[in-house]
């Protein structure tokens, strides 16, 4: 469901979102997905990727959930800064 969702979301609102993302949070993002991927040095490597749609948008999936997972730890890490203490969990 969740990509169905996303294929029918216009590219502005997924470039909003993007935008919303710390520079950290993007690195990491980056260093997941090139880990999914492989990672060889550019210069002594002419790399190419095939997959198909299907994988291509599981790994879509994949990096988007990571990124919401990001974004709402580095939100709460802000609020306990804020607020100058731990944040209790839900099942504490």
């Amino acid at each position: 469901m969740l990509l169905q969702y996303l294929q029918h979301q216009p590219p502005e609102v997924l470039a909003q979102v993007a935008k919303s993302v710390s520079p950290e949070v993007k690195q990491i993002i980056t260093h997941n997905v090139q880990g999914l991927l492989g990672m060889l040095p550019p210069e002594g490597f002419n790399i190419k990727i095939t997959t198909d749609r299907e994988n291509m948008a599981g790994l879509l999936v994949s990096a988007m959930m990571t990124g919401y997972f990001l974004r709402q730890m580095e939100q709460r890490m802000d609020m306990e800064s804020l607020l100058g203490n731990s944040l209790p969990l839900k099942n504490e």
